[in-house]
């Protein structure tokens, strides 16, 4: 325990300085929300599961009760997930329901400790013509999703399990700011 939390604490550290990168995500988030707009999230595997988490933090509620706010995890239907990677190859998952479900003014959040998942990767592409914005969270050197979206947060740490807590601080700063401001 001891080692994993002094790692821990010498990544947050490190990633203090990255502060206004998470409230610019976190703007466009809200600006979305507050415009009618919806927020689609990805990950695979345990990245899979903050899409989740944030989802049903917006969806359903976070600590305070206020109305439900439009976030569709694209991650959480297995059925569909099968579909698409049967008919079309799993690295179109993501990019296959961001086409079908994203619109100019939407937010897509990934989530990928490496940034190396191709259809993290496609998933991003399509929604750039989408005209959607983009918040990567990312881990180690950002890996081949690096550079491609409009806010991108690299935690600065080659260890999943830092940057999987780290992602999880991050969401849970940007619904703490939403519930303050009442959506």
């Amino acid at each position: 325990m001891n080692n994993s939390l002094q790692e821990l604490i010498s990544v947050l550290i490190q990633f203090e300085s990255m502060a206004n990168l998470v409230d610019e995500a976190g703007c466009l988030i809200q600006s979305a929300l507050k415009s009618a707009n919806k927020v689609l999230t990805a990950g695979n595997g345990g990245s899979a599961s903050d899409a989740l988490h944030l989802s049903e933090e917006l969806m359903g509620k976070f600590e305070r009760q206020r109305l439900g706010l439009p976030c569709i995890c694209l991650s959480a239907d297995p059925a569909l997930l099968t579909c698409i990677g049967n008919d079309f190859g799993f690295n179109q998952i993501f990019a296959r329901q961001v086409e079908a479900l994203g619109c100019e003014g939407d937010v897509l959040v990934v989530f990928s400790t490496s940034g190396n998942s191709e259809n993290i990767v496609l998933a991003i592409e399509t929604a750039r013509r989408k005209s959607m914005k983009i918040i990567a969270l990312l881990g180690k050197d950002g890996g081949k999703a690096r550079g491609r979206s409009d806010v991108e947060i690299i935690v600065p740490s080659f260890s999943t399990a830092r940057v999987q807590e780290v992602h999880t601080l991050i969401l849970h700063t940007w619904l703490s700011s939403i519930d303050s401001v009442g959506h």
